[in-house]
């Protein structure tokens, strides 16, 4: 074991345990240059016998696994050192409590907090499945789920996780735990549906307090506790089929019906049923075409439901543009574009178009949900990053988008004091009057609000949390650049002017990414940031220059 107090490379200070496994130890170390605590795992290489190889291996692989993966739920791999006895594999430390331990000390946690919390690793999940090859988890139960402070979760131990092989028939080692796990997993080849009955157990275990691990036999939950919701009862019961095709087929369906639980009650089947024998009664002078009108209409909702899945599962903007007139009140095609532009090209038409689609839906988009409200500042990024035009375009683009971000009433939607920010930056450039510009105190008040933003960007440690970062950054060096003239005019010092835009290029250079995007604007930001400065200069000595009666 390695002593506390020991210095991991030159970086690493080890300042306590905070777990152990058989070949594994887990300490809090301090990383020394960034003041800020990391959790190491120590990997012990023993002899040089089949099974500890084998252990190591699998250590090794979970460690090289984890480090490719970017999603907030995730916990970030940021070093692997190896010094030919001991590897130390360092990765994000996550501060809260396991949800085991929380069933432990609290017994069955409330329907509404059960329901956001499926709704994260659905999230979480949905993008292990779209990896390609997709990853199986394999491993989902209350114990490797983190409740962090804030409120979100974070997955951990991915000892076991696997790339899915289509052409395999089996995997060649059972492993996963008994009660979540599926039966093919014992017996055949997993898939993203195996993860999906793991995540229903885990629901089951959360809302009943019953561990699957006792040997009681599976009921209803609503057979525990009947104050449960018929909806997510009907769920979680789809959820564990023991055959896979009669599971939900994909994180992203089943995310669906989390959302509106209420559409699938027999309440909400009968009042469509009645529906249906209305409809039927009223053209009972034509029955016949009647019923093959009724067969094509239910036909008409299965190929939807397809196709909207279909469409998502592509590469092609349109056919995300098709999915979302299938189902506007659904998220996942409208991210699917704006992820897509942040990765390809984009002409204004093609921003623009997003945009408008979304304003165009906004009757449907509820934004109650933390998933539309994380749309809509998304939607508002992609003016900023990509949108080419003037900073006052950007701003006038994207002002609606942040403005209904930061006015949401999610409880769970953490971007609200950021997009916040950046609606009094949009606010700023777009009701700047033509003949008076902004005083001095306006200055201070938003540079200020935007320091705070700053700040709180720059305690996040999640991977999408880097786009956050760097597009604010951006953000900030862009109204600096644009600005710089009527600072100067009001009496903004020169030297904070520049120190700001020093301290966010220094900033945006120490950011670490495997996301295109996040480096595509680090690389814009490092070869405008020379140009920025000389226009700062260049503003201020004109000014300067006028003031003291020059030509």
């Amino acid at each position: 074991m390695t002593e506390i107090g020991t210095v991991i490379d030159g970086k690493y200070e080890i300042l306590k345990e905070i777990g152990h496994g058989g070949m594994s130890t887990v300490y809090l170390a301090m990383d020394k240059r960034l003041n800020k605590q990391w959790a190491v795992k120590e990997i012990r290489k023993k002899g040089s016998g089949k099974n500890d190889e084998i252990v190591v291996n699998s250590l090794l692989a979970e460690a090289n696994l984890m480090k490719r993966l970017d999603h907030p739920a995730l916990p970030r791999i940021v070093d692997i050192i190896d010094n030919g006895v001991t590897i130390y594999v360092v990765m994000d430390y996550i501060e809260g409590e396991s949800l085991d331990k929380i069933l432990s000390e609290y017994g069955a946690q409330p329907e509404e907090r059960v329901i956001e919390w499926a709704k994260q690793l659905c999230d979480a999940l949905s993008y292990l499945h779209s990896q390609k090859p997709p990853i199986i988890y394999r491993d989902m139960k209350p114990a490797n789920v983190m409740l962090k402070p804030e409120g979100n979760i974070k997955i951990i131990d991915f000892g076991i996780a696997r790339e899915y092989k289509e052409q395999n028939l089996s995997d060649t080692t059972v492993l996963g735990t008994k009660g979540y796990a599926p039966p093919e997993q014992y017996s055949g080849q997993t898939d993203p549906r195996s993860d999906i009955f793991a995540l229903g157990m885990t629901m089951h275990h959360l809302l009943t307090g019953i561990d699957p691990r006792s040997g009681e036999p599976y009921a209803p939950v609503r057979q525990w506790n009947p104050e449960l919701s018929e909806g997510i009862e009907i769920i979680i019961d789809r959820c564990v089929e023991p055959a896979a095709e009669n599971r939900y087929q994909s994180c992203s369906d089943l995310l669906y019906d989390l959302e509106h639980p209420e559409l699938i009650t027999k309440g909400f089947k009968k009042k469509q049923k009645r529906k249906l024998i209305s409809f039927i009664a009223a053209l009972s002078l034509a029955v016949v075409l009647a019923v093959t009108g009724v067969g094509l209409d239910l036909a008409a909702t299965s190929v939807n439901n397809n196709d909207y899945d279909v469409n998502i599962a592509t590469s092609d903007p349109e056919k995300y543009f098709a999915a979302v007139e299938i189902y506007p009140e659904r998220t996942d095609a409208y991210e699917k574009l704006i992820e897509y532009y942040k990765t390809h090209d984009a002409a204004n038409e093609d921003i623009t178009k997003i945009g408008n689609t979304i304003e165009a839906h906004a009757d449907v988009l509820d934004l109650t949900q933390p998933a539309v409200a994380d749309l809509y500042y998304d939607m508002g990024k992609l003016y900023f990053s990509d949108y080419d035009g003037s900073f006052k375009s950007r701003a006038v683009n994207a002002q609606n988008f942040f403005a209904q971000a930061s006015s949401a009433e999610s409880a769970n939607f953490d971007k609200k004091s950021i997009a916040a920010c950046y609606d009094s930056i949009c606010k700023f450039m777009t009701n700047q009057s033509t003949t008076t510009e902004h005083t001095l105190e306006e200055y201070n008040q938003l540079f200020e609000e935007i320091d705070s933003s700053l700040s709180t960007v720059s305690q996040a440690s999640d991977s999408e949390a880097n786009y956050d970062k760097i597009s604010l950054y951006y953000v900030t060096m862009l109204l600096l650049n644009d600005q710089a003239e009527y600072m100067a005019g009001v009496g903004f010092e020169r030297q904070r002017a520049l120190d700001l835009m020093n301290t966010l290029n220094q900033n945006a250079n120490g950011i670490t990414s495997t996301l295109e995007y996040v480096n595509d604007l680090k690389d814009e930001i490092s070869a405008n940031y020379d140009s920025f400065i000389a226009n700062i200069h260049a503003k201020y000595n004109e000014v300067e220059k006028r003031q003291q009666g020059g030509n």
